[in-house]
């Protein structure tokens, strides 16, 4: 397994309260659904 590192990043708080009802709605951790939508971005690179 890879290394993991630690990336800190501003967002509105707008984009908080959406990640956060994401989050409790699907019973995920925001860090789970912030790298999952990371990893989709690798299909718009092809």
């Amino acid at each position: 397994m890879k290394s993991a590192r630690q990336l800190n990043i501003k967002l509105l708080q707008q984009d908080i309260d959406i990640l956060e009802a994401y989050s409790e709605k699907t019973q995920r951790t925001k860090t789970d659904i912030l790298r999952e939508f990371i990893r989709s971005l690798q299909s718009k690179l092809l």
